[in-house]
């Protein structure tokens, strides 16, 4: 009994107090264990032990160890393993056969096979890619990751980030508008690649090598200061990037041409921040009993999750498309569903979670300045704790939310939030819009009965 009546705590539905007037009311954020799955839910309460907590302390402590610095671009037949043989083509999120595959996913393979002269035209290019003669797989596959469709090509250039022996990929960012990694194709496309290839690689290389290797630890925490998430929105690390390089690459030959284009692509440095999540979360890979997330990916049909405790084995489940703003003309129907590695930033505890760096992103994804603080502490349910790096001034410089846990994720209902782009269902059109994006449910239920196998085996 309070002051004024009678208040009512619901614990279920709202359409059971529907009767009672609202400021009488009071919901608690309740849900179903494991999403109502009696089976799973008693899996995870069978995993969850002081054998799964250690794993995930020296999991966390390992992710969180990690220091990537981006030492240098290279073409990524001379960087990463298995692309300088044959026809091989890497592509976001994981394992799909090519007749599966999505619209903006056909059109950058085609793309990426015009580039690299494997075929004259579109046409060529699908069928050479049809007939099995080109090896596709997944860039997670050989330690790399890629924004949207997520080719990489072996004559493209690509960032080479790495800690000690460990080295992590990331394709270079075209910038916005027709481009590549958004299922675009034509000749305008085709020359942007050749000249990322013959002069924005080289030079952005030689100036590393003069410069030296930048700490991107450094960097992000300095850009989430300054009003960056680390995925959708990155003005301030492309900013602090391009101002660390300028004096070298102001002195270079075709230095002011790449200033000009890192001027113009706000967007430059998610690639960066993208190869440095992936180093750090690989660093769990393989802790036994550990259930953190240590990948999430899309490949636009699928949305696939890797656990430290399962290694690289993916589960996976259709994923729709993001909910957000369109560009003037398009809508949902036009949507394809969501697709990229670049939810490997949430998965170090960047981009959605980190929504309460950037109170402006919302106005590229949608929401509210307040929708942006809930998100990034309704983030804090689902994970091992905050990153030591990743400092948020809105939220008393608190750390990012970080290492998503698939029992507390089954515990609460909590879902992870994504920050994405928005592609066309068909190729060769690209963006379309931004928006936001929930990884399934159904990826953590079978998460949790192939760690419950995993301990089983051993």
């Amino acid at each position: 009994m309070i002051t004024g009546g009678v208040r009512v705590l619901n614990a279920g539905l709202p359409l059971i107090v529907e009767g009672v007037p609202a400021a009488d009311i009071i919901q608690l954020d309740w849900r179903p264990p494991a999403f109502g799955d009696a089976h799973v839910a008693e899996i995870a309460v069978s995993l969850d032990d002081e054998i799964t907590h250690d794993a995930n302390r020296r999991a966390i402590a390992a992710v969180h160890a990690v220091r990537p610095r981006l030492v240098a671009v290279r073409p990524a037949r001379e960087a990463i393993t298995g692309m300088a043989e044959g026809k091989v083509l890497l592509h976001a999120g994981p394992p799909i056969d090519f007749a599966r595959m999505c619209g903006p996913m056909v059109g950058a393979l085609i793309g990426a096979s015009l580039f690299e002269g494997w075929a004259a035209t579109p046409a060529e290019a699908e069928q050479l890619l049809r007939s099995g003669q080109v090896e596709l797989v997944p860039c997670h596959h050989r330690g790399a990751v890629g924004p949207m469709a997520g080719v990489i090509a072996p004559s493209m250039p690509v960032l080479i980030v790495e800690d000690g022996p460990r080295r992590a990929f990331a394709s270079l960012n075209e910038g916005l508008g027709k481009v590549l990694r958004f299922g675009a194709f034509d000749e305008e496309v085709i020359t942007r690649l050749r000249w990322m290839r013959d002069t924005l690689g080289p030079v952005l290389d030689a100036a590393l090598e003069v410069f030296g290797p930048i700490d991107i630890t450094s960097l992000i925490g300095q850009a989430l200061a300054m009003g960056d998430e680390g995925h959708n929105r990155n003005v301030a690390a492309t900013s602090l990037l391009t101002r660390r390089l300028a004096p070298t690459l102001a002195a270079l030959p075709h230095g002011i041409e790449v200033l000009e284009f890192l001027a113009g692509n706000d967007h430059f440095a998610l690639n960066m921040s993208m190869a440095g999540a992936k180093l750090a979360m690989d660093a769990a890979i393989g802790v036994e009993s550990s259930t953190l997330v240590t990948a999430m990916a899309r490949n636009g049909v699928e949305f696939g999750l890797r656990v430290a405790g399962t290694g690289e084995q993916w589960f996976t489940a259709p994923v729709g498309p993001a909910d957000g703003l369109f560009f003037p003309g398009f809508s949902i129907e036009d949507a394809n569903p969501d697709l990229g590695d670049s939810a490997i930033t949430e998965t170090l505890g960047l981009g959605g979670f980190a929504m309460a760096a950037s109170p402006a992103i919302v106005q590229f994804v949608g929401g509210t300045p307040d929708d942006a603080l809930a998100t990034t502490r309704s983030m804090r349910r689902i994970t091992l704790g905050p990153h030591p790096a990743y400092m948020l001034p809105p939220l008393n410089f608190t750390g990012t939310p970080s290492g998503i846990d698939v029992l507390k994720v089954l515990e609460t209902g909590v879902l992870p939030v994504i920050n994405t782009g928005i592609a066309h269902r068909e190729a060769g059109i690209g963006q379309i819009g931004a928006g936001v994006v929930t990884a399934p449910r159904e990826v953590f239920l079978k998460a949790a009965v192939g760690l419950r196998h995993a301990r089983d085996s051993r």
